[in-house]
Protein backbone atom coordinates (compact mmCIF):
# COMPACT_ATOMS: atom_id res chain seq x y z
CA UNK A 1 0.00 0.00 0.00
CA UNK A 2 1.19 3.29 -1.40
CA UNK A 3 1.56 6.35 0.81
CA UNK A 4 -0.48 8.48 -2.42
CA UNK A 5 -3.15 7.73 -1.54
CA UNK A 6 -2.62 9.35 2.01
CA UNK A 7 -1.13 12.90 0.05
CA UNK A 8 -3.77 12.96 -1.69
CA UNK A 9 -6.29 12.96 0.88
CA UNK A 10 -4.45 15.48 2.54
CA UNK A 11 -4.27 17.54 -0.11
CA UNK A 12 -7.84 17.38 -0.92
CA UNK A 13 -9.26 18.20 2.69
CA UNK A 14 -6.22 21.07 3.35
CA UNK A 15 -5.98 22.34 -0.40
CA UNK A 16 -2.49 22.35 0.04
CA UNK A 17 -0.02 19.37 -0.42
CA UNK A 18 1.84 17.20 2.88
CA UNK A 19 5.89 17.91 2.86
CA UNK A 20 6.37 15.52 5.46
CA UNK A 21 5.09 12.33 6.08
CA UNK A 22 6.36 10.97 9.45
CA UNK A 23 6.20 7.10 10.07
CA UNK A 24 4.07 6.76 13.98
CA UNK A 25 4.31 2.31 13.87
CA UNK A 26 6.91 2.09 16.79
CA UNK A 27 7.96 -1.53 17.87
CA UNK A 28 5.05 -2.32 19.76
CA UNK A 29 2.96 -1.82 16.45
CA UNK A 30 0.59 -5.46 16.69
CA UNK A 31 -2.51 -4.73 14.66
CA UNK A 32 -0.92 -4.23 11.05
CA UNK A 33 -2.20 -0.44 10.47
CA UNK A 34 0.25 1.80 8.81
CA UNK A 35 0.01 4.54 10.96
CA UNK A 36 1.98 7.87 9.44
CA UNK A 37 1.58 11.73 10.52
CA UNK A 38 1.28 14.06 7.61
CA UNK A 39 1.99 17.85 8.11
CA UNK A 40 2.30 20.91 5.21
CA UNK A 41 1.11 24.43 5.46
CA UNK A 42 0.58 24.39 9.23
CA UNK A 43 -1.90 21.50 8.61
CA UNK A 44 -1.47 18.06 10.38
CA UNK A 45 -3.56 14.81 10.00
CA UNK A 46 -3.02 10.83 10.92
CA UNK A 47 -2.74 8.93 7.88
CA UNK A 48 -4.10 5.22 7.88
CA UNK A 49 -3.53 2.51 5.58
CA UNK A 50 -4.96 -1.13 6.38
CA UNK A 51 -6.44 -3.70 4.21
CA UNK A 52 -9.23 -5.09 6.63
CA UNK A 53 -12.52 -3.52 5.00
CA UNK A 54 -14.71 -4.24 7.86
CA UNK A 55 -12.61 -3.02 10.12
CA UNK A 56 -11.83 0.51 8.01
CA UNK A 57 -15.17 0.77 7.62
CA UNK A 58 -16.76 -0.14 11.58
CA UNK A 59 -13.74 2.76 12.43
CA UNK A 60 -15.31 5.24 10.34
CA UNK A 61 -19.00 4.77 10.99
CA UNK A 62 -18.44 4.49 14.31
CA UNK A 63 -16.29 7.80 14.41
CA UNK A 64 -19.23 9.62 13.35
CA UNK A 65 -21.80 8.18 15.27
CA UNK A 66 -19.86 9.03 18.79
CA UNK A 67 -19.05 12.81 17.00
CA UNK A 68 -22.96 13.08 17.00
CA UNK A 69 -23.18 12.27 20.17
CA UNK A 70 -20.13 14.78 21.32
CA UNK A 71 -17.59 12.21 22.25
CA UNK A 72 -14.61 13.21 22.00
CA UNK A 73 -12.73 11.01 18.75
CA UNK A 74 -11.34 12.02 16.16
CA UNK A 75 -13.03 13.89 13.20
CA UNK A 76 -12.80 11.71 10.13
CA UNK A 77 -11.33 14.11 7.34
CA UNK A 78 -11.63 11.60 4.45
CA UNK A 79 -11.44 8.01 3.42
CA UNK A 80 -10.83 5.35 0.27
CA UNK A 81 -11.82 2.50 1.02
CA UNK A 82 -10.80 1.21 -1.91
CA UNK A 83 -7.69 1.50 -0.74
CA UNK A 84 -7.46 0.91 2.43
CA UNK A 85 -7.05 4.26 3.38
CA UNK A 86 -8.12 7.19 5.76
CA UNK A 87 -7.46 10.38 7.10
CA UNK A 88 -8.33 11.72 10.63
CA UNK A 89 -7.72 13.86 12.99
CA UNK A 90 -4.36 14.39 14.61
CA UNK A 91 -4.88 14.14 18.61
CA UNK A 92 -1.12 14.66 19.56
CA UNK A 93 1.68 12.80 21.17
CA UNK A 94 0.62 12.10 24.37
CA UNK A 95 -1.18 9.42 25.52
CA UNK A 96 -2.57 8.61 28.96
CA UNK A 97 -0.01 5.41 29.62
CA UNK A 98 3.28 8.59 29.01
CA UNK A 99 1.22 10.43 30.72
CA UNK A 100 1.09 7.80 33.90
CA UNK A 101 4.94 6.75 33.21
CA UNK A 102 6.35 10.83 33.52
CA UNK A 103 4.27 11.51 36.28
CA UNK A 104 4.96 8.84 39.11
CA UNK A 105 7.08 7.45 41.47
CA UNK A 106 6.34 3.75 42.50
CA UNK A 107 2.58 3.88 43.62
CA UNK A 108 2.72 7.24 43.92
CA UNK A 109 0.52 8.71 41.11
CA UNK A 110 0.55 12.54 40.41
CA UNK A 111 -2.86 14.22 40.76
CA UNK A 112 -3.31 15.24 37.48
CA UNK A 113 -3.00 11.88 36.35
CA UNK A 114 -5.27 10.69 38.88
CA UNK A 115 -7.73 13.43 37.13
CA UNK A 116 -7.36 12.56 34.08
CA UNK A 117 -8.26 8.83 34.75
CA UNK A 118 -11.28 10.33 36.73
CA UNK A 119 -12.25 12.24 33.54
CA UNK A 120 -11.57 8.96 30.94
CA UNK A 121 -14.10 6.88 33.58
CA UNK A 122 -16.64 9.31 33.33
CA UNK A 123 -16.94 9.28 30.18
CA UNK A 124 -16.97 5.58 29.31
CA UNK A 125 -20.64 4.96 30.04
CA UNK A 126 -21.44 7.88 27.67
CA UNK A 127 -19.76 5.48 24.81
CA UNK A 128 -21.79 2.30 26.43
CA UNK A 129 -25.06 3.75 26.97
CA UNK A 130 -25.59 6.94 25.75
CA UNK A 131 -23.80 5.96 21.98
CA UNK A 132 -23.98 2.60 22.29
CA UNK A 133 -28.15 2.20 22.57
CA UNK A 134 -28.24 3.74 18.74
CA UNK A 135 -24.96 1.88 17.54
CA UNK A 136 -25.04 -0.03 14.27
CA UNK A 137 -23.97 -2.70 15.52
CA UNK A 138 -24.51 -4.99 11.93
CA UNK A 139 -20.93 -3.32 11.01
CA UNK A 140 -19.09 -4.36 14.22
CA UNK A 141 -15.89 -6.69 13.08
CA UNK A 142 -15.49 -9.73 13.24
CA UNK A 143 -18.36 -10.47 15.81
CA UNK A 144 -21.77 -7.94 16.46
CA UNK A 145 -21.21 -8.79 19.91
CA UNK A 146 -19.01 -10.44 23.00
CA UNK A 147 -20.76 -13.58 22.40
CA UNK A 148 -19.80 -17.25 23.13
CA UNK A 149 -17.66 -17.55 19.93
CA UNK A 150 -15.87 -14.04 21.03
CA UNK A 151 -15.18 -15.42 24.16
CA UNK A 152 -14.01 -19.14 22.96
CA UNK A 153 -11.79 -17.25 20.69
CA UNK A 154 -10.06 -15.33 23.42
CA UNK A 155 -9.83 -18.59 26.52
CA UNK A 156 -8.36 -20.41 23.61
CA UNK A 157 -5.68 -17.39 22.52
CA UNK A 158 -4.96 -17.42 26.11
CA UNK A 159 -4.29 -21.70 26.12
CA UNK A 160 -2.73 -22.23 22.97
CA UNK A 161 -0.50 -18.74 22.64
CA UNK A 162 0.37 -17.73 26.47
CA UNK A 163 0.08 -21.17 28.90
CA UNK A 164 1.60 -23.62 26.02
CA UNK A 165 4.34 -20.92 25.19
CA UNK A 166 4.94 -20.44 28.40
CA UNK A 167 5.86 -24.12 29.32
CA UNK A 168 2.68 -23.80 31.71
CA UNK A 169 1.44 -27.24 32.32
CA UNK A 170 -2.71 -27.67 32.93
CA UNK A 171 -5.10 -31.07 32.36
CA UNK A 172 -6.24 -29.68 28.66
CA UNK A 173 -10.16 -31.55 29.17
CA UNK A 174 -10.04 -29.76 33.07
CA UNK A 175 -8.97 -26.41 31.61
CA UNK A 176 -11.75 -26.61 28.61
CA UNK A 177 -14.44 -27.37 31.29
CA UNK A 178 -13.84 -24.35 32.94
CA UNK A 179 -13.79 -22.61 30.30
CA UNK A 180 -17.23 -23.36 29.51
CA UNK A 181 -18.59 -22.76 33.01
CA UNK A 182 -16.60 -19.45 32.89
CA UNK A 183 -18.30 -18.47 29.95
CA UNK A 184 -21.69 -19.71 30.48
CA UNK A 185 -21.04 -17.01 33.63
CA UNK A 186 -19.75 -14.00 31.70
CA UNK A 187 -22.90 -14.73 29.64
CA UNK A 188 -25.40 -13.79 32.35
CA UNK A 189 -24.91 -10.31 32.94
CA UNK A 190 -26.09 -7.77 30.92
CA UNK A 191 -24.93 -7.26 27.53
CA UNK A 192 -27.12 -4.73 26.00
CA UNK A 193 -23.99 -1.94 26.04
CA UNK A 194 -21.38 -1.12 23.69
CA UNK A 195 -18.67 -2.75 24.69
CA UNK A 196 -15.49 -0.44 23.62
CA UNK A 197 -13.22 -3.70 23.79
CA UNK A 198 -9.56 -2.15 23.96
CA UNK A 199 -10.29 0.48 26.27
CA UNK A 200 -6.30 0.85 27.95
CA UNK A 201 -4.12 3.57 28.20
CA UNK A 202 -2.02 3.46 25.02
CA UNK A 203 -5.81 4.19 23.10
CA UNK A 204 -6.26 7.51 25.28
CA UNK A 205 -4.65 10.71 23.84
CA UNK A 206 -4.57 13.94 26.20
CA UNK A 207 -4.67 17.32 24.84
CA UNK A 208 -4.61 20.40 26.57
CA UNK A 209 -5.64 17.82 29.44
CA UNK A 210 -8.73 16.47 28.10
CA UNK A 211 -9.18 12.65 27.04
CA UNK A 212 -9.30 11.75 23.55
CA UNK A 213 -10.30 8.34 22.48
CA UNK A 214 -8.61 5.86 20.13
CA UNK A 215 -9.27 2.68 18.35
CA UNK A 216 -12.71 1.28 19.39
CA UNK A 217 -12.85 -0.49 15.79
CA UNK A 218 -12.95 -3.66 17.21
CA UNK A 219 -16.56 -2.76 19.17
CA UNK A 220 -18.98 -4.66 19.76
CA UNK A 221 -22.27 -5.33 21.93
CA UNK A 222 -21.53 -6.47 25.48
CA UNK A 223 -21.36 -6.02 29.10
CA UNK A 224 -20.52 -3.14 31.04
CA UNK A 225 -17.93 -5.11 33.27
CA UNK A 226 -15.51 -5.13 30.31
CA UNK A 227 -14.31 -1.68 29.35
CA UNK A 228 -14.11 -0.56 33.17
CA UNK A 229 -11.89 -3.78 33.73
CA UNK A 230 -9.58 -3.39 30.95
CA UNK A 231 -8.63 0.19 31.62
CA UNK A 232 -8.02 -0.80 35.58
CA UNK A 233 -6.00 -4.20 35.09
CA UNK A 234 -3.79 -2.81 32.04
CA UNK A 235 -1.22 -4.62 32.82
CA UNK A 236 2.21 -1.96 32.35
CA UNK A 237 -0.02 0.76 33.94
CA UNK A 238 0.31 -1.13 37.21
CA UNK A 239 -2.05 0.80 39.15
CA UNK A 240 -2.05 1.09 42.72
CA UNK A 241 -5.67 -1.42 43.98
CA UNK A 242 -6.27 1.28 46.16
CA UNK A 243 -6.27 3.64 43.21
CA UNK A 244 -8.13 0.98 40.94
CA UNK A 245 -10.83 0.40 44.14
CA UNK A 246 -11.46 4.64 43.62
CA UNK A 247 -11.53 4.74 40.35
CA UNK A 248 -13.85 1.95 39.91
CA UNK A 249 -16.53 3.52 42.82
CA UNK A 250 -16.33 6.83 40.70
CA UNK A 251 -17.33 5.26 37.43
CA UNK A 252 -20.08 3.46 38.95
CA UNK A 253 -21.11 6.87 40.68
CA UNK A 254 -21.51 8.41 36.88
CA UNK A 255 -22.72 5.23 35.32
CA UNK A 256 -25.57 5.21 37.96
CA UNK A 257 -26.61 8.92 36.30
CA UNK A 258 -27.33 6.62 32.84
CA UNK A 259 -29.15 3.58 33.74
CA UNK A 260 -31.04 2.38 36.66
CA UNK A 261 -27.64 0.48 38.29
CA UNK A 262 -27.94 -2.45 40.53
CA UNK A 263 -24.10 -2.11 41.93
CA UNK A 264 -24.45 -5.86 43.74
CA UNK A 265 -25.02 -7.27 40.30
CA UNK A 266 -22.54 -5.31 38.69
CA UNK A 267 -19.78 -6.22 40.97
CA UNK A 268 -21.52 -9.95 40.92
CA UNK A 269 -19.66 -10.42 37.50
CA UNK A 270 -17.00 -7.62 37.54
CA UNK A 271 -13.93 -9.93 38.49
CA UNK A 272 -14.79 -12.63 36.19
CA UNK A 273 -14.76 -10.35 33.78
CA UNK A 274 -11.15 -9.01 34.73
CA UNK A 275 -10.00 -12.42 35.01
CA UNK A 276 -11.31 -12.73 30.93
CA UNK A 277 -9.54 -9.31 29.47
CA UNK A 278 -6.50 -10.18 31.68
CA UNK A 279 -6.54 -13.65 29.80
CA UNK A 280 -7.07 -12.05 26.27
CA UNK A 281 -4.09 -9.67 27.21
CA UNK A 282 -1.89 -12.54 27.71
CA UNK A 283 -2.92 -13.87 24.99
CA UNK A 284 -1.55 -11.29 23.08
CA UNK A 285 1.22 -10.85 24.34
CA UNK A 286 2.08 -14.36 24.43
CA UNK A 287 1.20 -14.36 20.41
CA UNK A 288 3.27 -11.55 19.97
CA UNK A 289 5.97 -12.65 22.13
CA UNK A 290 6.96 -15.65 22.27
CA UNK A 291 5.41 -16.46 18.82
CA UNK A 292 6.28 -13.43 16.43
CA UNK A 293 9.06 -12.86 18.64
CA UNK A 294 8.61 -9.42 19.33
CA UNK A 295 10.19 -8.69 23.54
CA UNK A 296 8.97 -5.85 23.73
CA UNK A 297 5.60 -7.55 24.37
CA UNK A 298 6.49 -9.66 27.06
CA UNK A 299 7.66 -6.65 28.80
CA UNK A 300 4.05 -6.46 29.75
CA UNK A 301 3.64 -9.94 31.69
CA UNK A 302 5.17 -9.34 35.19
CA UNK A 303 3.14 -6.55 35.28
CA UNK A 304 0.20 -8.94 34.26
CA UNK A 305 1.11 -11.54 36.51
CA UNK A 306 1.19 -8.97 39.54
CA UNK A 307 -2.36 -8.68 38.92
CA UNK A 308 -3.33 -12.11 38.82
CA UNK A 309 -1.68 -12.52 42.24
CA UNK A 310 -3.74 -9.67 43.60
CA UNK A 311 -7.07 -11.46 42.22
CA UNK A 312 -5.88 -14.68 43.93
CA UNK A 313 -5.30 -13.41 47.12
CA UNK A 314 -8.32 -11.31 46.77
CA UNK A 315 -10.97 -12.42 44.61
CA UNK A 316 -13.12 -14.99 45.06
CA UNK A 317 -15.04 -15.52 42.34
CA UNK A 318 -18.88 -16.63 42.56
CA UNK A 319 -18.14 -19.86 40.41
CA UNK A 320 -15.71 -22.90 40.84
CA UNK A 321 -13.05 -22.56 38.02
CA UNK A 322 -10.23 -25.35 39.47
CA UNK A 323 -8.50 -26.16 36.81
CA UNK A 324 -7.95 -22.48 35.49
CA UNK A 325 -6.84 -21.40 39.23
CA UNK A 326 -4.07 -24.52 39.21
CA UNK A 327 -2.65 -22.98 35.54
CA UNK A 328 -3.00 -19.20 37.10
CA UNK A 329 -1.00 -20.92 40.22
CA UNK A 330 1.74 -22.12 38.24
CA UNK A 331 2.00 -19.09 36.45
CA UNK A 332 2.79 -17.55 39.89
CA UNK A 333 5.59 -19.87 40.13
CA UNK A 334 6.79 -20.35 36.95
CA UNK A 335 10.47 -18.48 37.01
CA UNK A 336 10.70 -18.07 33.68
CA UNK A 337 7.76 -15.69 33.36
CA UNK A 338 8.90 -13.59 36.20
CA UNK A 339 11.32 -11.34 34.16
CA UNK A 340 11.07 -10.01 30.61
CA UNK A 341 14.91 -11.31 30.47
CA UNK A 342 14.10 -14.74 30.54
CA UNK A 343 11.12 -14.91 27.84
CA UNK A 344 13.22 -12.73 25.08
CA UNK A 345 13.43 -15.95 22.92
CA UNK A 346 16.83 -15.55 22.32
CA UNK A 347 17.12 -19.04 21.51
CA UNK A 348 15.59 -21.27 18.88
CA UNK A 349 12.35 -21.75 18.91
CA UNK A 350 10.69 -25.14 17.39
CA UNK A 351 6.56 -24.27 16.28
CA UNK A 352 4.87 -27.90 15.72
CA UNK A 353 1.95 -28.21 13.92
CA UNK A 354 -0.77 -31.09 13.07
CA UNK A 355 -3.23 -30.51 10.37
CA UNK A 356 -5.27 -32.22 8.47
CA UNK A 357 -4.49 -32.36 4.57
CA UNK A 358 -7.66 -32.19 3.14
CA UNK A 359 -9.07 -29.45 5.46
CA UNK A 360 -6.73 -26.59 4.80
CA UNK A 361 -3.02 -28.86 3.93
CA UNK A 362 -0.10 -27.77 5.97
CA UNK A 363 0.37 -24.15 7.24
CA UNK A 364 2.40 -21.81 5.78
CA UNK A 365 5.57 -20.70 7.68
CA UNK A 366 4.99 -17.04 8.69
CA UNK A 367 7.99 -16.46 10.45
CA UNK A 368 9.27 -15.18 7.50
CA UNK A 369 11.87 -18.30 7.32
CA UNK A 370 10.06 -20.71 5.11
CA UNK A 371 10.42 -24.35 4.87
CA UNK A 372 10.87 -26.84 7.43
CA UNK A 373 9.54 -30.69 7.95
CA UNK A 374 6.22 -31.74 6.87
CA UNK A 375 5.38 -35.20 7.89
CA UNK A 376 2.63 -37.25 5.77
CA UNK A 377 1.36 -39.68 8.84
CA UNK A 378 -1.45 -41.70 6.24
CA UNK A 379 0.42 -44.67 6.18
CA UNK A 380 0.08 -44.95 9.83
CA UNK A 381 -2.66 -47.37 11.01
CA UNK A 382 -5.64 -44.72 11.46
CA UNK A 383 -7.55 -45.20 14.45
CA UNK A 384 -10.41 -42.88 12.77
CA UNK A 385 -11.51 -45.81 10.70
CA UNK A 386 -13.08 -48.15 14.06
CA UNK A 387 -16.26 -46.72 15.61
CA UNK A 388 -15.09 -46.74 19.93
CA UNK A 389 -12.14 -44.13 18.45
CA UNK A 390 -14.02 -41.26 16.30
CA UNK A 391 -15.04 -39.29 18.88
CA UNK A 392 -11.88 -39.16 20.33
CA UNK A 393 -8.58 -37.45 19.84
CA UNK A 394 -4.87 -37.99 19.55
CA UNK A 395 -4.72 -36.75 23.16
CA UNK A 396 -6.98 -39.38 24.43
CA UNK A 397 -5.20 -42.43 26.31
CA UNK A 398 -7.25 -45.16 24.72
CA UNK A 399 -5.86 -44.06 21.08
CA UNK A 400 -2.30 -43.22 22.42
CA UNK A 401 -2.85 -46.80 23.40
CA UNK A 402 -3.60 -47.93 20.19
CA UNK A 403 -0.77 -46.18 18.37
CA UNK A 404 1.47 -47.01 21.23
CA UNK A 405 1.03 -50.57 20.19
CA UNK A 406 2.56 -49.97 16.54
CA UNK A 407 5.34 -50.89 14.88
CA UNK A 408 5.26 -48.69 12.27
CA UNK A 409 4.21 -45.71 14.18
CA UNK A 410 7.37 -46.21 16.55
CA UNK A 411 9.43 -46.31 13.46
CA UNK A 412 7.82 -43.19 11.66
CA UNK A 413 9.24 -41.49 15.36
CA UNK A 414 12.22 -42.56 15.23
CA UNK A 415 13.36 -41.15 11.32
CA UNK A 416 11.27 -38.21 12.29
CA UNK A 417 13.24 -37.33 15.68
CA UNK A 418 16.48 -38.36 13.87
CA UNK A 419 16.03 -35.40 10.84
CA UNK A 420 14.70 -33.08 13.66
CA UNK A 421 17.23 -33.24 15.91
CA UNK A 422 19.77 -33.32 13.31
CA UNK A 423 18.22 -29.69 12.53
CA UNK A 424 17.89 -28.13 15.36
CA UNK A 425 21.48 -29.14 16.40
CA UNK A 426 22.14 -27.62 14.02
CA UNK A 427 19.89 -24.24 13.86
CA UNK A 428 21.08 -23.46 17.73
CA UNK A 429 24.74 -23.41 16.12
CA UNK A 430 24.15 -20.82 13.81
CA UNK A 431 21.44 -18.83 15.81
CA UNK A 432 19.06 -19.26 14.02
CA UNK A 433 15.40 -18.79 16.04
CA UNK A 434 12.23 -20.60 13.78
CA UNK A 435 11.93 -23.95 13.29
CA UNK A 436 8.85 -25.22 11.77
CA UNK A 437 7.31 -29.30 12.01
CA UNK A 438 4.09 -30.24 10.51
CA UNK A 439 2.45 -33.92 11.34
CA UNK A 440 -0.61 -34.08 8.86
CA UNK A 441 -3.23 -36.63 8.37
CA UNK A 442 -6.66 -37.57 6.83
CA UNK A 443 -8.72 -35.87 9.30
CA UNK A 444 -6.45 -34.17 11.40
CA UNK A 445 -7.17 -35.19 14.99
CA UNK A 446 -6.09 -38.85 15.52
CA UNK A 447 -2.50 -40.11 14.16
CA UNK A 448 -0.93 -36.01 13.61
CA UNK A 449 -2.24 -35.03 17.18
CA UNK A 450 -0.18 -37.89 18.62
CA UNK A 451 2.73 -37.52 16.62
CA UNK A 452 2.66 -34.14 16.77
CA UNK A 453 2.48 -34.41 20.73
CA UNK A 454 5.50 -37.26 20.89
CA UNK A 455 7.73 -34.83 18.84
CA UNK A 456 7.02 -31.78 21.56
CA UNK A 457 7.54 -34.19 24.64
CA UNK A 458 10.74 -35.25 22.96
CA UNK A 459 12.57 -31.62 22.00
CA UNK A 460 10.91 -30.00 25.73
CA UNK A 461 13.08 -32.89 27.24
CA UNK A 462 15.98 -31.79 25.67
CA UNK A 463 15.37 -28.10 26.79
CA UNK A 464 14.28 -27.18 23.05
CA UNK A 465 11.68 -23.95 23.37
CA UNK A 466 8.60 -25.60 21.67
CA UNK A 467 5.22 -24.18 20.33
CA UNK A 468 2.95 -27.43 19.84
CA UNK A 469 -0.68 -26.38 18.08
CA UNK A 470 -3.28 -28.96 16.62
CA UNK A 471 -5.31 -26.88 14.00
CA UNK A 472 -8.24 -29.08 13.56
CA UNK A 473 -8.63 -29.27 17.15
CA UNK A 474 -8.60 -25.69 17.72
CA UNK A 475 -11.41 -25.38 14.82
CA UNK A 476 -13.40 -28.20 16.88
CA UNK A 477 -13.48 -26.44 19.98
CA UNK A 478 -14.61 -22.93 18.56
Amino acid sequence: MSFDILRQLFERQFSTPATEVQSLQGELGGSGRKIVRLAGDGHHAIGILYDVREENVAFLDFSRHFRRHGLPVPEIYGEDLAHGAYLEEDLGDTTLFEFLAENREAENIASPVIDAYRKVVAILPRFQVEAGETLNYKLAYPRASFDRQSIAWDLNYFKYYFLRLAGIAFNEQALENDFRRLTRFLLTADRDYFLYRDFQSRNIMLRAGEPWFLDYQGGRKGALQYDIASLLYDAKADLPPALRGRLLEHYLDTLGAFIDLDREAFLHHYYAYVYARIMQALGAYGFRGFYERKPLFLQSVPYALKNVRWLLENVDLPIALPALMAAFRAMMESERLQSPHTMDGSDLLVRVFSFSFPRGGAPADDSGNGGGFVFDARSLPNPGREERFKALTGNDSPVIEYLDQQESVHGFLAHAFALVDASVQNYRSRGFRNLMVCFGCTGGQHRSVYLANHLAEHLRAAGIHVALRHLELEKMAR
